[in-house]
């Protein structure tokens, strides 16, 4: 399970909106986007792919662990994600201060916001880890499941601090426009985690808390090597390293409007596994594995988002109102292109790939059942993402709480409608329809609430309001 970042000395990528002989066209953006968005997009990919790992691996010790895993995984992301701002918020700044000229002013933003991130780190793990069990128990899942996933997110705990850095650097690197670094980490990140993780389940035989700890030690090992590339830069830039407490608040401040959404959009999840685990330990498994490859499409489709905000970030820094605009376009064409050969290629695998996490056939079914609807709500979610991308880079963040904090609202009807059918679409027909038919009702409500955040993203960008210039 991990955060993510992005390249060696930290050099200023050339380009951007607007530079170079046809950076005003859309064949320089198209460049630009690309530049960005390939290295993004393979590093993003790997964030997913600890997750996929460790959920293949768990799989295969049982049912009641990858159900564990589920409960885990939600607690476990909703402490690290509600810190997400410390990517987006100082992708924004730093974009900004590098397309105003202000390159050390950059990297001193940059290491604000990586002091920031240690410190709600260390008070992050200290209180999952203490209140491992009583968090999962939240969840409502069987005692079978909570023991299990209490047991990994007491030791997961422990990387927390190195996935809220590798978010923090991650953002200081985006916004100078470098995404290949953290792809050359996350890319070490992951096959270390693989090789850990077989090696503690399989070679030590520590089942789940072995799982855990491999993840453990690929975070901080990503969050090292992402720092001691900040320092780099810093010092050839000549950027003070030592925490400033004034400007370190006002990265927290800064941020506070992304951290509301963050929650809001963290509640949604949370509230949708507490759905799954209601409804047994077989729709809560076959859920976990669903969002799991749901989580992996969105990293991908993220990848634009990715370059969506180092681009409007720097264009909007230098005042670039046209180029931001037309960027705007040529990206929401692609991740609506994008979410089409997605949701096709997961509706052709959607009976092969639950084989890969687990080998209850049971499981298998309701996993086959769910990603139907995660297929068919791709091109809305590669529309969603890109836009929620320009508005993080333009610094849109009060505006992107407000609407968050909407779509929480309408999606609780759904979600608590479906907990409600819950007893009847679990007495319906036999055990097995039931299961797959409560997991696609799930699933049909979570499309609704990205219809939602569709419908108020797209009456934003239509507008102006959101493209203010300038450093700030």
């Amino acid at each position: 399970m991990t955060t993510d970042g992005r390249d060696p000395d930290g050099g200023e990528a050339s380009g951007g909106p607007g530079d170079g002989d046809d950076g005003s066209s859309t064949a320089g953006q198209a460049r630009d986007v690309l530049r960005l968005a390939i290295p993004a997009f393979l590093a993003l990919v790997a964030e997913p792919l600890f997750l996929l790992t460790d959920s293949a691996i768990v799989g295969h010790l049982g049912t009641t662990q990858l159900a564990g895993l589920g409960i885990a995984s939600a607690a476990l992301l909703t402490a690290v994600n509600i810190f997400v701002f410390l990517a987006y918020a100082t992708t924004a700044v730093v974009a900004r201060q590098l397309g105003a000229g202000s390159r050390v002013g950059a990297i001193e933003a940059g290491i604000d916001g990586t002091w920031l991130a240690v410190a709600l780190g260390l008070v992050t793990a200290l209180i999952v880890a203490v209140l491992a069990t009583p968090i999962c128990r939240l969840f409502g899942a069987s005692e079978g499941a909570l023991e299990q996933a209490a047991t990994y997110l007491r030791t997961a705990a422990a990387g927390i601090p190195g996935m809220l850095v590798v978010l923090a650097t991650t953002g200081v690197l985006r916004g100078l426009q470098d995404t290949r670094t953290p792809l050359l980490a996350s890319v070490l990140g992951f096959g270390s985690n693989i090789g850990l993780n077989l090696l503690f389940v399989y070679g030590f035989h520590w089942g789940i808390a072995g799982s855990a700890l491999g993840t453990v030690i690929a975070q901080t090992g990503m969050a090292a090597a992402l720092i001691a590339v900040l320092v780099r830069m810093a010092r050839r830039e000549r950027a003070p390293l030592r925490a400033h407490p004034g400007r370190v608040l006002a990265a927290a401040r800064g941020g506070a409007p992304l951290l509301v959404r963050t929650i809001a959009l963290r509640a949604i999840l949370v509230a949708t596994t507490w759905v799954a685990a209601g409804l047994g330990d077989v729709p809560l498994a076959g859920y976990q594995v669903a969002a799991t490859i749901w989580s992996f499409l969105a990293f991908v489709l993220d990848a634009l988002a990715i370059a969506a905000q180092a681009l409007t970030g720097k264009a909007l820094g230098a005042g670039d109102v046209a180029s931001t605009r037309s960027a705007t376009g040529l990206m929401i064409r692609w991740g609506i292109a994008g979410g089409f050969v997605l949701g096709l290629l997961i509706l052709g695998l959607r009976d092969v790939l639950p084989h890969l996490f687990t080998t209850d056939p049971n499981v298998r079914d309701v996993v086959s059942a769910g990603l139907r609807i995660v297929a068919l709500q791709q091109p809305l979610a590669g529309y969603a993402f890109v836009v929620d991308g320009v508005l993080i880079g333009a610094g849109d963040g009060r505006w992107l709480a407000r609407a968050m904090v909407g779509c929480l609202v309408a999606y609780l009807p759904l979600i608590l409608g479906v907990h409600a059918l819950g007893p009847r679409l679990l007495s319906a027909s036999t055990a097995q329809q039931a299961d797959e038919l409560a997991v696609t009702w799930l699933w049909l409500a979570f499309t609704g609430f990205m219809g939602v955040r569709g419908t108020l993203l797209w009456l934003r960008v239509r507008t102006d309001r959101w493209m203010v210039t300038g450093a700030r």
